[in-house]
Parts: structure tokens; C-alpha cells; sequence
């Protein structure tokens, strides 16, 4: 047994084995029942150590690749080839999505990490952080030792709820669940809502961590195009014939989980559909960590009470409760005016930084898909280039981090387009590149 790892990675030497194993189990069509290397030959097939062959055969064991005999070894498990028909495509998804996390945190601090869906460090605005830091030292102790309550601190979900009646969303206190974060509010919803088998739609290009999530669980994940002016719903239609979907997510007879963890950043609030619905049909979704700090995880569920209820169950067993450490410094910033005023100052930093990325890329002659009202993201694509991919690489000679817009489709179909942060944008690499993008 043979394929190529990679001992410079940052992805452990176990899971590279794992992902190895499989698709050679994949490619090579062998049956059920075949035997597989002993762990001694493995290691030494491989140059990897004992430990490391022990270690993936258990994982391969746990997700029903492979069976043991004692005294005889290890064999592809007769369900083998239902597990990979299943998994298969998922588990290549699931690649796909954890190799560009782990690009994006082992990329050095000299890189400038263009693709990536934060502020740049030299953004962010550490005194009044502090302050609140120091507060919640100093006032609370239990704030430092104690579990929040399963639902979240209730002045903060209160001081939620004010902020929601802005965007027109009206909203009871005991329908506001807090979540360590958006990725974690995305993971709840679809542990509650969403088996094995079950079909939903995505919005194409979208947050490849979701889909991440939805093959995780085993979900057949269904693109539907995103338009200059929303979802495609012509194509939804037309999709509806053949799908019936438990669940529609989308930046901004199945529910809607509507993903606004970028809210802060939009100059003028525009209606959502949870405001439209008024929680009926829409789940909400809203984060703070993207504007205030990554450190701090904290975000939020919006939903119709008895949905509430159930999140909360699967929040106790998965996670007992998010940080009250991080829920009371950042309700501390919403009760002080701290937060507000530094949503206002980024907002006009990006505001500032969008209009010369889109002259600048404008200028160069890239494509833009559509000229964002606000935000920190533009999609763009080269005329002479088919597949970004050749792009990343040719940003990875200059010292810059970027993102192929396959990881953005549920389908990882090869595309042209890709997504930069404005933020990044004043750096001289990024000027440097977009101008001359084949180096």
C-alpha cells in the first residue's frame, strides 16, 4: 500500500494516513474481506511510526472501514463500499474544507492573508477591550470560574433583543439563544434539525465551513446560485421539483437559516427575512466575533420558542454553556457604548477600503461580480485566468494567502472567481499582485 504524505504538513501524520487509506480503499475497488497491511508493514510501507499506524487503523476501525480478527489482523469491512457510498464524497468534502482551514492558520505572520475572514490585528482597537476585560475581572468572579446559564447571560440577551428591534426583527428575550460563536450556532442547528440522508439547500458560492458541517452529518448538500440580487429563485424552483429540502441557509414548505454574522459591517441595515417572517419559518443567526475579537466567541440563535428549547438541549450535551467570561466583557462594550462606536469607526474604514480595492481591481482589469453595498468582501475573477486556483498559487510566490473559489461551492466545481478581504488591501503585496497577477 502506497500514496504520498506530506511530513512538512501541518494536517497530522495520522489523518493524512486516514484520508490515504480511504482513497485507496476507494480506488482500488477492494472488496470486502480483503486484508490489509499488518501495523509493522504498514509503518515501514509508509515511514511512519508504530503509533501512527495503531492510531489510524482505530479511526478507520471507528468509521466502519475496517474490521479486526484477533490473532489474524486487519480486513476491509464487508460494508466497506455502502460506508464510502455514502461518505465517500462527504469525506473528500470534508478534506477539502479542513485543508484550507489549516492553510489559512499554518500560513506564517509574515503572509498576508488576502482570502481570510477576519480583520488584519493592525485593525483592531484594543483599549476599550481592556477596559472591559478589567471590569469583568474586577466585578465578577464568577464571570472568570463560573458556567454561563445554558441560554446565555440574560442582561446580554436582553441587550440583544434591543439591538435586533433596529433590523425590525421583534423578538422575545426567551427566543435568543447565546452560542460560542457562529460556526458553533451553525453546528447546533444542524445536530437538532438535520439525520443522515436528509437534503438541503445552500446558497453557491457560500461558507465552505457549513458545508463542512452539513457533510459531517451525512447531508446531501444542494447548491442554489447567488444572483447579483439574491438567491437564483428561478433555479430554486426548478430544483424544488426535484428536492425536497429540510432547510435553506442563506447570508441574509422548509425553514430558512438566515447566516448575518457580517451585520455589524453593513452601512445601511436592509430588511431581513426574519424580519419579513417574523420567526415563523426563519432561524436567525447573528456573531460577534468577527467585529469585536476571534478570541471571544460569542453569538447568537434567533428562533420561534419551542425551537429555542430543543438548540438548548443539544447545547447542554455538547457543550454545557459558552464562555460567561466572554458574554460579560462583551455586554459590558453594548451597556458602555464602546461596541457601537467601534462597529462606526470599522464601518467607515471599510467603507473607505472597498471604494479603492474596487478602482484598483477595476483599473487592473479583473471582473467583479457585483459592487458590495458594504461589508469587507469582493468576488473577482481574472479574464485570462479559467481556474483561481493557478491564482492562489501564483499569490503563494508573493507572499500572499488566498482561497480557490472551489472551497466556496457545495460542489467544489473548479472556478474562476475569488474572494478577497478589502482590509488587506493596503498592503503593498496585495497592490503588487493585483495588478500583476502572473508575477
Amino acid at each position: 500500500m502506497k500514496f504520498d504524505l506530506d511530513h512538512n504538513s501541518q494536517i497530522p501524520m495520522v489523518q493524512q494516513v486516514v484520508n490515504g487509506m480511504r482513497e485507496w480503499i476507494a480506488r482500488h475497488a477492494a472488496g470486502g474481506g480483503s486484508r490489509l497491511p499488518s501495523i509493522r508493514r504498514l509503518s515501514a510501507e509508509l515511514g511512519v511510526s508504530r503509533n501512527v499506524a495503531i492510531e489510524a487503523y482505530e479511526h478507520l476501525l471507528a468509521q466502519g472501514l475496517v474490521r479486526s480478527r484477533p490473532g489474524s489482523g486487519f480486513y476491509i469491512a464487508e460494508s466497506a463500499a455502502s460506508v464510502l457510498s455514502k461518505g465517500g464524497i462527504a469525506a473528500a468534502g470534508l478534506k477539502d474544507v479542513t485543508d484550507e482551514i489549516w492553510n489559512l492558520f499554518q500560513a506564517d505572520d509574515a503572509s498576508l492573508k488576502l482570502g481570510c475572514g477576519w480583520l488584519p490585528n493592525t485593525w483592531r482597537e484594543g483599549d476599550d477591550l481592556a477596559y472591559a476585560i478589567r471590569h469583568v475581572t474586577r466585578q465578577s468572579r464568577a464571570g472568570l470560574f463560573d458556567y454561563s446559564t445554558p441560554m446565555g447571560t440574560p442582561e446580554l440577551r436582553m441587550l440583544i433583543q434591543e439591538r435586533l428591534r433596529l433590523l425590525n426583527i421583534d423578538t422575545d428575550t426567551q427566543q435568543i439563544l447565546l452560542t460560542g460563536g457562529g460556526s458553533h450556532a451553525l453546528d447546533l442547528i444542524v445536530r437538532l434539525m438535520l439525520k443522515p440522508g436528509d437534503t438541503v439547500f445552500v446558497e453557491s458560492p457560500g461558507y465552505y465551513n457549513l458545508f463542512g458541517l452539513l457533510r459531517l452529518q451525512q447531508v446531501n448538500v444542494v447548491g442554489v446560485p447567488r444572483l447579483v440580487d439574491g438567491p437564483d429563485t428561478e433555479r430554486m424552483a426548478s430544483l424544488l421539483k426535484t428536492h425536497k429540502p429540510k432547510l435553506f441557509f442563506t447570508n441574509s414548505v422548509f425553514q430558512i437559516v438566515e447566516d448575518d454574522i457580517y451585520a455589524d459591517f453593513q452601512q445601511d441595515p436592509t430588511i431581513r427575512l426574519a424580519a419579513l417572517d417574523g420567526l415563523r419559518r426563519v432561524i436567525y443567526l447573528g456573531s460577534f466575533s468577527k467585529s469585536l475579537s476571534s478570541a471571544l466567541r460569542v453569538g447568537f440563535i434567533v428562533a420561534e420558542s419551542g425551537m429555542i428549547k430543543q438548540l438548548v438541549d443539544v447545547k447542554m450535551l455538547t457543550s454545557i454553556a459558552a464562555s460567561r467570561f466572554a458574554e460579560q466583557v462583551l455586554m459590558t462594550m453594548l451597556q458602555n457604548g464602546t461596541y457601537r462606536k467601534l462597529t462606526e469607526r470599522l464601518r467607515t474604514k471599510l467603507s473607505g477600503q472597498m471604494a479603492s480595492t474596487l478602482n484598483l481591481v477595476k483599473n487592473a482589469g479583473w471582473d467583479i461580480f457585483t459592487e458590495p453595498a458594504g461589508g469587507m468582501f469582493i468576488w473577482v475573477r481574472h479574464p485570462k485566468i479559467e481556474c483561481s486556483t493557478q491564482l492562489v498559487r501564483n499569490a503563494q510566490r508573493a507572499g500572499i494567502s488566498l482561497s480557490p473559489g472551489h472551497v466556496f461551492l457545495p460542489d467544489a466545481n473548479s472556478s474562476p472567481w475569488m474572494r478577497i478581504n478589502v482590509a488587506y488591501m493596503r498592503d503593498v503585496r496585495a497592490t503588487r499582485f493585483l495588478s500583476n497577477p502572473f508575477g
